[in-house]
């Protein structure tokens, strides 16, 4: 009587009641296809957790690549501001020379550098 018990107790637990046209139906689940659903369960969600990985490995990839992009292209940029302050103190000097030499022009042809500061 106790065996008994015991397996209504187990059947129970594995039991899924449905309703259907009217009538009860009841399918009971064994230990093995609880198992199985189980075990499919554990599979997808292994697969899962190895595409999370991958994709987590593609992202810190990417990441690592656009931070050395970030990096460069800061240099480069660094490296364009000095070249343009270069190049303006390039634009003053020649500036500077280029109205010494009209004032000298003026000096001995006053007619010449009056014509050369209109253009």
């Amino acid at each position: 009587m106790v065996v008994l018990s015991q397996f209504s107790i187990l059947n129970s637990q594995f039991t899924n009641e449905r309703s259907w046209g009217g009538g009860l139906i009841v399918t009971a689940f064994t230990g093995m296809e609880k198992f199985n659903h189980l075990e499919d369960k554990l599979y997808r969600i292994v697969e899962q957790i190895k595409s999370l990985r991958q994709e987590k490995e593609n992202l810190e990839r990417e990441m690592l690549s656009l931070r050395r992009e970030v990096t460069f292209l800061s240099d480069e940029n660094d490296r364009l501001k000095d070249r343009i302050e270069q190049m303006m103190s390039e634009r003053d000097t020649i500036k500077l020379k280029v109205e010494a030499m009209l004032d000298a022009i003026a000096i001995v042809d006053p007619e010449m550098a009056e014509s050369a500061k209109r253009m």
